[in-house]
């Protein structure tokens, strides 16, 4: 299976959680992933975090967020 059918079956079950655990609707979702250091790892094929598990995924980016805030 190619890198974008990957990412893009992982990232659906990334943002339902963003979209669950944060209250925003799923475009608001998606802006706060790919705006994020996680997000931008995630978009990198180099970086191999496409790899991971949806919620390993979404915990460094909550990791993320907790830093930041």
């Amino acid at each position: 299976m190619g890198h974008h059918l990957i990412r893009a079956t992982i990232l659906s079950q990334i943002i339902n959680n963003i979209t669950k655990k944060y209250n925003v609707d799923e475009n608001k979702a998606l802006h706060m992933f790919y705006t994020s250091h996680t997000g931008s790892l995630f978009s990198d094929d180099d970086s191999g975090l496409y790899g991971q598990s949806p919620l390993y995924i979404f915990s460094i980016f909550e990791q993320e967020l907790k830093h930041e805030g």
